[in-house]
C-alpha cells in the first residue's frame, strides 16, 4: 500500500522557518518524481514544487522561489519542504504527492502550517 504521511506543520510567526518530511512506503520512492502541493484556506490547490526522482532537478512557483526549498533522501524514503521567510499567504494545508508522468496519483493527508503573529 502506498503511504504518504507529512509531519512538520505547525503556527509560525511571519518571517519565520519551518522544514515539512513526507515519509513514504509501499513503493519504490528512488523512482518517482514528488511534488508539493498546497491548498489555502477556501481556495483551490496550488502547485509548490517539485523534485526528480535523484533530487538533482527541482521547480519552484514563482510564489515560493527563493524561499522555500525542496529536497530528497532516497535512502531514507523522505522528501522535505524548507520554508523560510514566511507570509501569512504561506498559510495553507501542504501535501505531498507521488507523480507518474505528471500525473499526481498518490497523496498524503496534509500538514497544516498557519504564518500568524
Amino acid at each position: 500500500e502506498v503511504q504518504l504521511v507529512e509531519s512538520g506543520g505547525g503556527l509560525v510567526q511571519p518571517g519565520g522557518s519551518l522544514r515539512l518530511s513526507c515519509a513514504a512506503s509501499g513503493f519504490t520512492f528512488s523512482s518517482y518524481w514528488m511534488y508539493w502541493v498546497r491548498q489555502a484556506p477556501g481556495k483551490g490547490l496550488e502547485w509548490v514544487s517539485s523534485i526528480n526522482s535523484g533530487g538533482s532537478i527541482t521547480y519552484y512557483a514563482d510564489s515560493v522561489k527563493g524561499r522555500f526549498t525542496i529536497s530528497r533522501d532516497n535512502a531514507k524514503n523522505t522528501v522535505y519542504l524548507q520554508m523560510n521567510s514566511l507570509k501569512p499567504e504561506d498559510t495553507a494545508v501542504y501535501y505531498c504527492v507521488r507523480a507518474v508522468a505528471a500525473r499526481l496519483d498518490a497523496w498524503g493527508q496534509g500538514t497544516l502550517v498557519t504564518v500568524s503573529s
